[in-house]
């Protein structure tokens, strides 16, 4: 867990996207759920924002 915020912190790739890989799989799961409008709302936002994130830090070093 530790070498996961160091990761975040010295801005490396395998950190962030991790972190962009959940987001895209919470907005699918928020896409996907029949219970809470305001879950399937903001569901596209969600995954748009994890999908931009994972092309900007594909770009950042190992």
């Amino acid at each position: 867990m530790t070498n996961f915020f160091n990761g975040l912190l010295r801005l490396r790739r395998g950190s962030w996207e991790m972190l962009a890989s959940i987001l895209i799989a919470l907005g699918v799961v928020m896409l996907m759920q029949p219970f809470a409008l305001w879950l399937f709302t903001y569901s596209f936002i969600i995954t748009l924002v994890g999908t931009v994130m994972f092309i900007i830090v594909s770009h950042f070093p190992e």
